[in-house]
Protein backbone atom coordinates (compact mmCIF):
# COMPACT_ATOMS: atom_id res chain seq x y z
CA UNK A 1 0.00 0.00 0.00
CA UNK A 2 2.99 2.35 0.91
CA UNK A 3 4.60 1.50 -2.40
CA UNK A 4 1.71 2.60 -4.31
CA UNK A 5 1.03 5.44 -2.16
CA UNK A 6 4.61 6.79 -3.21
CA UNK A 7 4.65 5.79 -6.81
CA UNK A 8 1.52 7.61 -7.50
CA UNK A 9 2.66 10.71 -5.34
CA UNK A 10 5.74 10.43 -8.22
CA UNK A 11 3.61 11.49 -10.76
CA UNK A 12 1.31 14.00 -9.32
CA UNK A 13 3.74 16.09 -10.38
CA UNK A 14 5.25 14.72 -13.34
CA UNK A 15 7.20 17.53 -14.77
CA UNK A 16 9.01 18.02 -11.63
CA UNK A 17 9.73 14.43 -10.93
CA UNK A 18 10.89 14.48 -14.85
CA UNK A 19 13.42 17.17 -14.31
CA UNK A 20 15.01 15.22 -11.21
CA UNK A 21 14.86 11.96 -13.24
CA UNK A 22 16.71 13.60 -16.23
CA UNK A 23 19.25 15.39 -13.74
CA UNK A 24 19.96 11.56 -11.98
CA UNK A 25 20.73 10.27 -15.39
CA UNK A 26 22.61 12.74 -17.08
CA UNK A 27 24.91 13.09 -13.72
CA UNK A 28 24.92 9.31 -13.95
CA UNK A 29 25.80 9.08 -17.22
CA UNK A 30 28.91 11.91 -17.04
CA UNK A 31 30.12 10.08 -13.62
CA UNK A 32 29.92 6.25 -15.68
CA UNK A 33 31.99 8.58 -18.69
CA UNK A 34 34.22 10.05 -16.48
CA UNK A 35 34.94 7.27 -14.34
CA UNK A 36 35.60 5.32 -17.59
CA UNK A 37 37.83 7.70 -19.07
CA UNK A 38 40.24 7.36 -16.13
CA UNK A 39 40.50 4.07 -16.32
CA UNK A 40 41.44 4.51 -19.96
CA UNK A 41 44.33 6.86 -19.01
CA UNK A 42 45.48 4.57 -16.07
CA UNK A 43 45.33 1.46 -18.73
CA UNK A 44 47.65 2.97 -21.27
CA UNK A 45 49.90 4.87 -19.01
CA UNK A 46 50.45 0.99 -17.54
CA UNK A 47 50.51 -0.39 -21.00
CA UNK A 48 52.55 1.82 -22.48
CA UNK A 49 55.19 1.25 -19.83
CA UNK A 50 55.20 -2.24 -19.66
CA UNK A 51 55.27 -2.62 -23.30
CA UNK A 52 58.25 0.19 -24.08
CA UNK A 53 60.60 -0.32 -20.66
CA UNK A 54 59.52 -2.89 -18.07
CA UNK A 55 57.35 -5.53 -19.19
CA UNK A 56 55.53 -7.59 -16.45
CA UNK A 57 58.31 -9.30 -15.53
CA UNK A 58 62.09 -8.92 -15.31
CA UNK A 59 65.54 -10.97 -14.37
CA UNK A 60 68.74 -10.02 -13.69
CA UNK A 61 71.45 -10.83 -11.82
CA UNK A 62 71.42 -9.05 -8.12
CA UNK A 63 74.35 -6.66 -8.88
CA UNK A 64 73.27 -5.65 -12.55
CA UNK A 65 70.71 -3.57 -11.52
CA UNK A 66 73.18 -1.30 -9.11
CA UNK A 67 75.94 -0.58 -11.27
CA UNK A 68 75.02 -2.10 -14.49
CA UNK A 69 78.06 -3.18 -15.34
CA UNK A 70 79.04 -5.58 -18.81
CA UNK A 71 79.89 -8.69 -17.05
CA UNK A 72 76.98 -8.80 -14.84
CA UNK A 73 75.56 -11.57 -17.30
CA UNK A 74 72.71 -14.10 -16.65
CA UNK A 75 74.74 -17.20 -17.97
CA UNK A 76 72.47 -19.55 -20.45
CA UNK A 77 70.03 -17.24 -20.41
CA UNK A 78 68.59 -18.62 -24.05
CA UNK A 79 68.23 -21.73 -21.89
CA UNK A 80 66.36 -20.20 -19.10
CA UNK A 81 64.42 -18.18 -21.50
CA UNK A 82 63.24 -21.16 -23.75
CA UNK A 83 62.36 -23.27 -20.46
CA UNK A 84 59.90 -19.62 -19.20
CA UNK A 85 58.69 -19.88 -22.99
CA UNK A 86 57.42 -22.95 -22.30
CA UNK A 87 55.28 -22.24 -19.26
CA UNK A 88 51.60 -21.67 -19.76
CA UNK A 89 51.40 -18.73 -17.70
CA UNK A 90 53.73 -16.70 -19.98
CA UNK A 91 52.79 -15.29 -23.01
CA UNK A 92 56.31 -14.23 -24.11
CA UNK A 93 59.72 -14.33 -22.53
CA UNK A 94 63.15 -12.50 -24.31
CA UNK A 95 66.59 -12.10 -23.44
CA UNK A 96 68.71 -8.72 -23.67
CA UNK A 97 72.07 -7.32 -24.07
CA UNK A 98 72.12 -4.03 -21.88
CA UNK A 99 74.95 -1.51 -23.17
CA UNK A 100 75.87 2.29 -22.10
CA UNK A 101 78.13 3.67 -24.60
CA UNK A 102 78.16 6.63 -26.72
CA UNK A 103 76.61 6.68 -30.43
CA UNK A 104 78.62 9.59 -33.16
CA UNK A 105 77.99 10.45 -36.14
CA UNK A 106 80.06 12.88 -38.53
CA UNK A 107 77.56 15.69 -36.99
CA UNK A 108 77.02 14.55 -33.17
CA UNK A 109 77.25 12.44 -30.36
CA UNK A 110 74.66 10.76 -27.91
CA UNK A 111 75.05 8.82 -24.83
CA UNK A 112 72.72 5.44 -25.56
CA UNK A 113 71.95 2.43 -24.03
CA UNK A 114 72.10 -0.36 -26.78
CA UNK A 115 69.53 -3.12 -26.46
CA UNK A 116 70.39 -5.99 -27.83
CA UNK A 117 67.34 -8.35 -28.79
CA UNK A 118 66.29 -11.52 -30.72
CA UNK A 119 63.67 -9.52 -33.06
CA UNK A 120 61.73 -13.27 -33.22
CA UNK A 121 61.51 -13.02 -29.44
CA UNK A 122 61.05 -9.55 -28.64
CA UNK A 123 58.29 -9.12 -31.49
CA UNK A 124 55.64 -10.29 -29.16
CA UNK A 125 57.07 -8.70 -25.79
CA UNK A 126 57.61 -5.20 -26.86
CA UNK A 127 55.72 -4.82 -30.63
CA UNK A 128 58.77 -3.10 -31.49
CA UNK A 129 58.21 -3.52 -35.37
CA UNK A 130 54.54 -1.60 -35.33
CA UNK A 131 56.72 1.22 -33.97
CA UNK A 132 58.85 1.02 -37.03
CA UNK A 133 58.25 4.48 -39.54
CA UNK A 134 60.48 4.14 -41.48
CA UNK A 135 63.31 1.57 -43.37
CA UNK A 136 63.43 -2.47 -41.92
CA UNK A 137 63.67 -3.94 -38.56
CA UNK A 138 67.30 -5.31 -37.65
CA UNK A 139 68.22 -9.35 -38.04
CA UNK A 140 68.48 -9.51 -42.11
CA UNK A 141 71.52 -11.60 -41.74
CA UNK A 142 73.95 -8.61 -42.27
CA UNK A 143 76.02 -7.99 -39.31
CA UNK A 144 76.24 -4.43 -37.31
CA UNK A 145 72.47 -3.27 -38.01
CA UNK A 146 71.23 -0.63 -35.86
CA UNK A 147 67.34 0.62 -35.11
CA UNK A 148 67.43 4.44 -34.11
CA UNK A 149 64.25 6.59 -32.59
CA UNK A 150 63.21 8.89 -34.60
CA UNK A 151 64.49 11.87 -32.00
CA UNK A 152 67.71 10.14 -31.76
CA UNK A 153 68.48 10.20 -35.73
CA UNK A 154 67.38 13.51 -35.48
CA UNK A 155 69.71 15.20 -32.79
CA UNK A 156 72.79 12.67 -34.53
CA UNK A 157 71.45 13.96 -37.72
CA UNK A 158 71.35 11.07 -39.17
CA UNK A 159 68.90 9.05 -41.86
CA UNK A 160 68.60 5.71 -43.30
CA UNK A 161 71.77 3.82 -44.32
CA UNK A 162 73.60 6.41 -42.45
CA UNK A 163 76.74 4.81 -40.48
CA UNK A 164 76.91 5.59 -37.21
CA UNK A 165 79.60 4.50 -34.29
CA UNK A 166 79.20 2.67 -30.48
CA UNK A 167 81.64 3.17 -28.29
CA UNK A 168 81.50 0.77 -25.07
CA UNK A 169 82.86 -1.08 -22.55
CA UNK A 170 83.34 -4.96 -23.57
CA UNK A 171 83.12 -8.07 -20.93
CA UNK A 172 87.16 -7.72 -20.02
CA UNK A 173 86.82 -3.31 -19.68
CA UNK A 174 88.32 -2.70 -22.84
CA UNK A 175 87.20 0.22 -24.90
CA UNK A 176 85.44 -1.39 -28.03
CA UNK A 177 84.32 0.80 -31.20
CA UNK A 178 82.14 -0.56 -33.83
CA UNK A 179 80.70 1.00 -36.99
CA UNK A 180 76.39 0.29 -37.33
CA UNK A 181 74.76 1.15 -40.17
CA UNK A 182 70.78 2.90 -39.26
CA UNK A 183 68.07 -0.05 -40.93
CA UNK A 184 65.51 1.33 -39.12
CA UNK A 185 63.86 4.39 -37.08
CA UNK A 186 61.10 4.11 -34.99
CA UNK A 187 58.93 5.90 -32.71
CA UNK A 188 57.13 5.00 -29.35
CA UNK A 189 54.86 7.01 -27.29
CA UNK A 190 57.64 7.31 -24.64
CA UNK A 191 60.25 10.56 -25.38
CA UNK A 192 62.34 9.47 -22.59
CA UNK A 193 62.93 6.48 -24.03
CA UNK A 194 63.61 7.40 -27.76
CA UNK A 195 66.13 9.67 -26.89
CA UNK A 196 68.08 7.07 -24.17
CA UNK A 197 67.39 3.81 -26.35
CA UNK A 198 68.79 1.85 -29.59
CA UNK A 199 68.33 -1.53 -30.93
CA UNK A 200 71.09 -3.95 -32.49
CA UNK A 201 71.05 -7.63 -33.31
CA UNK A 202 72.04 -9.63 -29.84
CA UNK A 203 74.62 -11.36 -31.38
CA UNK A 204 76.50 -8.82 -32.76
CA UNK A 205 77.06 -7.32 -29.32
CA UNK A 206 77.31 -10.32 -27.40
CA UNK A 207 80.13 -10.67 -30.29
CA UNK A 208 81.42 -7.79 -30.07
CA UNK A 209 81.55 -7.06 -26.04
CA UNK A 210 83.22 -10.86 -25.85
CA UNK A 211 80.33 -12.10 -24.23
CA UNK A 212 79.21 -15.76 -23.87
CA UNK A 213 77.25 -16.97 -26.58
CA UNK A 214 73.44 -17.23 -25.08
CA UNK A 215 74.03 -14.79 -22.32
CA UNK A 216 72.31 -12.31 -21.39
CA UNK A 217 72.20 -8.90 -19.04
CA UNK A 218 68.18 -9.06 -18.61
CA UNK A 219 65.66 -11.72 -19.46
CA UNK A 220 62.09 -9.74 -19.92
CA UNK A 221 58.63 -11.36 -19.44
CA UNK A 222 55.05 -10.97 -20.19
CA UNK A 223 52.13 -12.94 -18.54
CA UNK A 224 48.83 -13.96 -19.29
CA UNK A 225 46.83 -13.49 -16.30
CA UNK A 226 47.80 -9.54 -15.61
CA UNK A 227 46.62 -9.97 -11.67
CA UNK A 228 49.16 -13.32 -11.14
CA UNK A 229 52.22 -11.51 -12.18
CA UNK A 230 53.33 -11.18 -8.36
CA UNK A 231 52.51 -14.37 -7.58
CA UNK A 232 54.39 -15.95 -10.98
CA UNK A 233 57.16 -13.46 -10.19
CA UNK A 234 57.65 -15.62 -6.77
CA UNK A 235 57.23 -18.70 -8.14
CA UNK A 236 60.17 -17.97 -10.44
CA UNK A 237 62.44 -15.98 -7.90
CA UNK A 238 62.14 -19.85 -5.82
CA UNK A 239 63.38 -21.37 -8.66
CA UNK A 240 66.09 -19.34 -9.78
CA UNK A 241 67.25 -17.90 -6.05
CA UNK A 242 70.54 -16.82 -7.78
CA UNK A 243 68.60 -14.48 -9.92
CA UNK A 244 66.33 -11.48 -8.93
CA UNK A 245 63.18 -11.16 -10.19
CA UNK A 246 61.27 -8.30 -9.62
CA UNK A 247 57.84 -6.98 -11.47
CA UNK A 248 56.88 -3.98 -13.00
CA UNK A 249 55.59 -2.75 -10.01
CA UNK A 250 59.24 -2.54 -8.23
CA UNK A 251 60.46 -2.05 -11.55
CA UNK A 252 58.84 1.38 -11.52
CA UNK A 253 57.21 2.12 -8.37
CA UNK A 254 55.48 5.60 -10.19
CA UNK A 255 52.96 3.40 -11.82
CA UNK A 256 51.52 1.87 -8.45
CA UNK A 257 51.41 5.62 -7.36
CA UNK A 258 49.82 6.65 -10.24
CA UNK A 259 47.13 4.21 -10.06
CA UNK A 260 46.13 4.97 -6.34
CA UNK A 261 46.31 8.67 -7.28
CA UNK A 262 43.50 8.17 -10.25
CA UNK A 263 41.76 6.16 -7.56
CA UNK A 264 42.04 8.63 -5.02
CA UNK A 265 40.83 10.95 -7.89
CA UNK A 266 37.81 8.89 -8.70
CA UNK A 267 36.17 8.70 -5.22
CA UNK A 268 36.64 12.57 -5.23
CA UNK A 269 34.59 12.50 -8.60
CA UNK A 270 32.23 10.53 -6.84
CA UNK A 271 31.48 11.89 -3.80
CA UNK A 272 31.31 15.36 -5.85
CA UNK A 273 28.66 14.34 -8.06
CA UNK A 274 26.94 12.23 -5.30
CA UNK A 275 26.74 15.49 -3.19
CA UNK A 276 25.15 17.32 -5.87
CA UNK A 277 22.65 14.67 -6.26
CA UNK A 278 21.70 15.04 -2.48
CA UNK A 279 21.18 18.44 -2.78
CA UNK A 280 18.84 18.31 -5.77
CA UNK A 281 16.99 15.44 -4.57
CA UNK A 282 16.76 17.50 -1.24
CA UNK A 283 15.16 20.61 -2.80
CA UNK A 284 12.84 18.28 -4.94
CA UNK A 285 11.62 16.07 -1.93
CA UNK A 286 11.10 19.31 0.39
CA UNK A 287 9.27 21.22 -2.01
CA UNK A 288 6.96 18.10 -2.69
CA UNK A 289 6.10 17.86 1.23
CA UNK A 290 5.65 21.12 1.81
CA UNK A 291 3.07 21.15 -1.55
CA UNK A 292 1.28 18.09 -0.01
CA UNK A 293 1.01 19.19 4.20
CA UNK A 294 -2.69 19.22 4.17
CA UNK A 295 -2.64 15.57 2.75
CA UNK A 296 -0.10 13.86 5.03
CA UNK A 297 -2.13 16.07 7.56
CA UNK A 298 -5.38 13.99 6.53
CA UNK A 299 -2.69 10.60 6.42
CA UNK A 300 -1.76 10.95 9.97
CA UNK A 301 -5.38 12.18 11.25
CA UNK A 302 -6.80 8.92 10.21
CA UNK A 303 -4.34 6.61 11.44
CA UNK A 304 -1.12 6.30 9.62
CA UNK A 305 2.31 6.63 11.60
CA UNK A 306 4.71 8.61 11.70
CA UNK A 307 6.69 5.60 10.50
CA UNK A 308 4.71 5.26 7.68
CA UNK A 309 4.94 8.66 6.53
CA UNK A 310 8.37 8.77 7.33
CA UNK A 311 9.17 5.29 5.11
CA UNK A 312 7.21 6.23 2.21
CA UNK A 313 8.97 9.52 1.60
CA UNK A 314 12.20 7.76 1.88
CA UNK A 315 10.21 5.04 -0.37
CA UNK A 316 9.45 8.48 -3.30
CA UNK A 317 12.76 9.30 -2.99
CA UNK A 318 14.73 5.87 -3.68
CA UNK A 319 11.78 5.05 -6.65
CA UNK A 320 13.30 8.61 -7.78
CA UNK A 321 16.75 7.59 -8.13
CA UNK A 322 16.24 4.02 -9.10
CA UNK A 323 14.52 4.88 -12.14
CA UNK A 324 17.24 7.65 -13.35
CA UNK A 325 20.44 5.50 -12.12
CA UNK A 326 19.83 2.42 -14.19
CA UNK A 327 19.14 4.67 -17.40
CA UNK A 328 22.31 6.81 -16.54
CA UNK A 329 24.28 3.69 -16.24
CA UNK A 330 23.24 2.28 -19.49
CA UNK A 331 23.80 5.18 -21.52
CA UNK A 332 27.43 5.42 -19.99
CA UNK A 333 28.19 1.99 -20.57
CA UNK A 334 26.52 2.34 -24.26
CA UNK A 335 28.95 5.60 -24.84
CA UNK A 336 31.68 3.79 -23.46
CA UNK A 337 31.44 0.87 -25.47
CA UNK A 338 31.28 2.50 -28.59
CA UNK A 339 34.01 5.13 -27.42
CA UNK A 340 36.63 1.53 -26.52
CA UNK A 341 36.37 0.73 -29.95
CA UNK A 342 36.87 3.94 -31.81
CA UNK A 343 39.47 5.64 -28.97
CA UNK A 344 39.28 8.99 -27.86
CA UNK A 345 42.16 10.69 -30.00
CA UNK A 346 44.60 13.34 -27.71
CA UNK A 347 46.88 13.42 -30.82
CA UNK A 348 46.75 17.68 -30.21
CA UNK A 349 47.92 16.80 -26.70
CA UNK A 350 50.73 14.24 -28.21
CA UNK A 351 54.07 16.27 -27.12
CA UNK A 352 52.44 16.75 -23.55
CA UNK A 353 51.77 12.66 -23.32
CA UNK A 354 55.21 11.98 -24.77
CA UNK A 355 56.19 13.26 -21.61
CA UNK A 356 54.72 10.82 -19.41
CA UNK A 357 54.89 8.24 -21.90
CA UNK A 358 51.33 8.04 -22.63
CA UNK A 359 49.63 6.74 -26.13
CA UNK A 360 47.52 9.30 -28.23
CA UNK A 361 44.10 6.71 -28.27
CA UNK A 362 42.54 6.69 -25.11
CA UNK A 363 40.17 3.96 -25.30
CA UNK A 364 37.78 4.34 -22.04
CA UNK A 365 36.54 1.03 -20.03
CA UNK A 366 34.16 0.35 -17.07
CA UNK A 367 34.33 -2.39 -14.75
CA UNK A 368 31.15 -4.63 -12.84
CA UNK A 369 32.64 -3.51 -10.14
CA UNK A 370 32.34 0.53 -10.80
CA UNK A 371 28.32 0.01 -11.65
CA UNK A 372 28.49 -1.71 -8.11
CA UNK A 373 30.29 0.66 -6.60
CA UNK A 374 27.68 3.67 -8.31
CA UNK A 375 24.68 1.20 -7.35
CA UNK A 376 25.34 1.50 -4.22
CA UNK A 377 26.21 5.32 -3.47
CA UNK A 378 23.35 5.90 -5.90
CA UNK A 379 20.89 4.10 -3.15
CA UNK A 380 22.87 5.42 0.00
CA UNK A 381 22.36 8.91 -1.70
CA UNK A 382 19.10 9.00 -2.03
CA UNK A 383 18.32 7.69 1.66
CA UNK A 384 20.49 10.45 3.22
CA UNK A 385 18.90 12.75 0.84
CA UNK A 386 15.23 11.48 1.99
CA UNK A 387 16.29 11.83 5.72
CA UNK A 388 15.41 15.74 6.22
CA UNK A 389 12.25 16.03 4.23
CA UNK A 390 10.67 12.47 5.86
CA UNK A 391 11.95 14.19 9.15
CA UNK A 392 9.79 17.54 7.92
CA UNK A 393 6.95 15.22 6.91
CA UNK A 394 6.52 13.49 10.16
CA UNK A 395 7.16 16.96 12.30
CA UNK A 396 4.06 18.41 11.15
CA UNK A 397 0.80 17.93 13.70
CA UNK A 398 -2.63 16.64 11.87
CA UNK A 399 -4.28 19.48 13.20
CA UNK A 400 -2.01 22.52 12.30
CA UNK A 401 -1.69 21.11 8.38
CA UNK A 402 -5.04 20.55 8.21
CA UNK A 403 -5.08 24.46 9.34
CA UNK A 404 -2.22 25.74 6.73
CA UNK A 405 -4.21 24.99 3.53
Amino acid sequence: MIAKIAWLNIWRSRTRSLVVISSIIIGIWSLVFLLAFMNGQVNNYISSIIENETSHIQIHTPQFKEDFEVDQLIPNADQLVAELGKSADIHAATGRILLNGMLSSSAAARGVMVKGIDLRLEQPVSHLQEKIISGQPIGSGRKNEIMLSQRMAEKLKVKLRSKVVLTFQNISSDITTAAFRVVGIYKTTSKRNDELYAFADIADLQRLAEMPQGSAHQIALLVNDFDATDTLAAEISNQHQLLKVETYKEISPDLELFNSQIKLNMIIMTTIFMLALIFGIINTMLMAVLERMKELGMLMAVGMNKLRVFFMVVLETLLIALIGAPIGMLLGYLTTQYLNETGIDLSTWSEALEEFGMANIIRPFVTADTFFIISIAVVITAVLASIYPAFKAIRLKPVQALRKI
